[in-house]
């Protein structure tokens, strides 16, 4: 039986989920399960090749959002999994990583959930590069969190394992039992609430309120798309609106002074389009 069991949400991912799954499939071990659920792919043919796998499953779901999709991941996830990785299916693990994230595991007790570095990569060219985009979740002075090192050309900074306050939501692997203590009503992992953006964030700090860690290693490598990379001004102002929505609703949940940029933040976003 699987001891770990990785949890893909698609949503027209067509140009990025083979890449994504072949990754995993050079990783050296024989005992992963992976389960891709679709949250409201225009056509979700593409997933038929997959569903011949035996260690793959397909679920099927109509645009139920990122959390709910991983939540009926995580449910169809066989009981033997000690471990659960949440990743992204323009997240493309490096052939050690799981194996390593084993290891780590069994040596951090106290880790509930472990974030990788994450690199950029450029889907159209089929290329690195060659610079960051995760190496943890942090949160400023005044607020705002941020994915600490995203854009900085990668020279081997952020280099030692530590304590992160979140992990970025498009590697998160994950310890079954620390997941079960902070389990919401209907068996939820990710707070259906939380649609897109901030899901990942709000899971971390579950987590920590339960006594568990959340750290980052270095030798988690995985390489990640995200666009990859555009400019504030370039994305929807629907997405925009979303995530600064979704920071209001986190200081909701985890009362905090952060409370007050946040929402000054989605009045900006939602009366300037800022």
């Amino acid at each position: 039986m699987a001891s770990v069991a990785v949890v893909i949400v698609t949503h027209n991912s067509e140009q990025v989920i083979e890449k994504c799954i072949n990754a995993l499939k050079q990783q050296p071990t024989d005992d992963i399960e992976i389960t891709l659920v679709d949250s409201g792919s225009h056509d979700s043919a593409y997933l038929n090749t997959f569903e011949q796998l035996p260690y793959v499953k397909v679920i099927r779901k109509g645009n139920v959002g990122f959390s709910q999709a991983n939540n009926f991941g995580y449910n169809s996830c066989s009981v033997k999994a000690q471990y659960i990785l949440f990743l992204n299916p323009d997240a493309f693990v490096n052939n050690l990583t799981l194996s390593l994230a084993k290891q780590l595991m069994e040596e951090h007790s106290d880790v509930g959930c472990f974030g990788g570095r994450l690199l950029g990569y450029d889907i159209e060219t089929e290329m690195p590069t060659g610079r960051l985009d995760s190496t943890g979740v942090f949160r400023k002075w005044y607020g705002r969190w941020f994915d600490r090192g995203q854009g900085e050309v990668d020279i081997g900074q952020f280099a030692q394992i530590e304590e992160t306050s979140a992990a970025c939501g498009a590697f998160m692997f994950c310890r079954r039992q620390a997941l079960q203590e902070i389990l919401l009503p209907g068996g939820a992992v990710f707070d259906p609430d939380f649609f897109l953006y901030k899901e990942d964030i709000e899971l971390s700090l579950r987590l920590r309120e339960k006594g568990w860690k959340i750290f980052y290693s270095p030798e988690l490598t995985t390489y990640h798309c995200r666009g990859w990379q555009k400019q504030r001004s370039q994305m929807d102002i629907s997405l925009r609106q979303n995530a600064a929505r979704n920071e209001v609703l986190l200081y909701r949940k985890h009362p905090s002074i952060y409370f007050l940029w946040a929402l000054l933040k989605y009045l900006c976003v939602k009366g300037f389009r800022v």
